[in-house]
């Protein structure tokens, strides 16, 4: 087990990371999501040793590690820039690391044809990296990472440079391999459909602060707070402004629904409805659904998919509606919304009452 207490990081008066609390379990897989420079990096050279905290203290199986140099921990890393050594088979760039630990041959042997089947790399050993396809040199980075047996495996974005395919075809293996080795595993992304696919637990971060940790579907379907929401949505999630009277719910424009649900049980007042992209439609999914008037600012067409980027009075937001929408900017056009997918939060932006589908799923 690994725990941050009060673990905080500040540079030169800069805060990368503000007081931490976090426990990570043996053989569980954890992905740090959120955006460029929200603290994930950050967090990762913490748990590894690399940088030790400006306060709070760190725990490895109960025993403080803080200010434990890496070279003393169980703990391997793969960064996005995946590394591998041109002039060396796969076989001998996998057992690097238990040769500079000093094991036996037979051990190394032993390790190195193991970690290569786990990972499907047994009929590259004799190749170089160079002649491999770059699935398979960052499944080679993988494997001298996991021969080490490592307790803690640190993933930073491990996946960004490689291709769509290569991508999921990775992703698809990645929590396979993390089930066979036990090791804890943090998997740092910015995408929340990476996230989603791996599983596991997730913490959302903003700025420097972890802002929800949990297991991953719950966290995507029951987001604290509406930072959390819009960091594990994309594109982000939408908001406008909503009033609550009695039994119907009010929107900015005039678009009144039923306040039903966990709604029903609001207080009066104001608060601010949020809904993901995918969740509009250019025609009614239902017959609750509302309409809102909007504007066209920009069409994104992507293969079978279309992002319609809206202006809807002082609100911008997006859509992701399915087929191709090759629609003029500036049109006016009415998208639908069902407010089974409407969370509510209040002034402080905490989460006031979920979307109806999230306690349905």
């Amino acid at each position: 087990m690994l725990e941050l207490k009060g673990a905080s990081r500040v540079v030169k008066g800069q805060t990368h990371l503000a007081p931490t609390d976090l426990v990570l379990q043996n053989g569980t897989m954890n992905v740090l999501l959120g955006p460029t420079l929200s603290g994930k990096t950050s967090l990762m050279r913490m748990l590894a040793g690399l940088d030790a905290p400006s306060a709070g203290r760190i725990f490895w199986n109960g025993q403080d590690v803080t200010g434990m140099p890496v070279q003393q921990r169980k703990v391997a890393m793969v960064y996005q820039q995946f590394i591998n050594y041109p002039a060396m088979s796969v076989y001998d760039n996998i057992a690097s690391p238990l040769r500079l630990m000093g094991q036996s041959k037979a051990e190394i042997d032993r390790r190195v044809r193991a970690t290569a089947e786990m990972l499907k790399l047994t009929p590259m050993l004799d190749r170089k990296p160079l002649e491999l396809s770059g699935g398979q040199q960052q499944r080679c980075a993988l494997a001298r990472a996991l021969v080490k047996d490592a307790g803690l495996v640190l993933l930073d974005e491990p996946l960004a440079n490689l291709d769509y395919k290569l991508r999921e075809e990775l992703r698809a293996e990645i929590p396979r391999i993390f089930e066979e080795s036990g090791a804890i595993f943090v998997y740092a992304t910015t995408e929340p459909e990476e996230a989603l696919l791996l599983g596991g637990n997730a913490a959302t971060l903003w700025e420097g602060r972890i802002t929800q940790f949990g297991p991953t579907p719950r966290v995507y379907r029951l987001p604290t707070d509406a930072t959390t929401a819009r960091v594990f949505s994309d594109p982000p999630m939408n908001f406008i402004l909503c009033e609550k009277a009695g039994a119907q719910i009010s929107f900015g424009t005039g678009t009144t629904a039923a306040a039903t649900g966990a709604f029903a049980a609001l207080r009066d007042g104001s608060y601010r409805a949020g809904f993901r992209a995918n969740h509009l439609h250019l025609s009614a999914p239902s017959q609750a659904a509302l309409p809102f008037r909007c504007t066209l600012a920009v069409t994104e067409i992507t293969g079978s998919e279309t992002f319609l980027h809206l202006r809807h009075g002082p609100e911008r937001w997006v859509g992701h509606v399915h087929g191709v929408h090759d629609l003029a900017p500036q049109t006016e056009l009415t998208v639908w919304l069902d407010p089974a997918h409407v969370y509510l939060f209040d002034a402080a932006g905490r989460l006031a009452a979920p979307a109806a589908y999230a306690l349905a799923a």
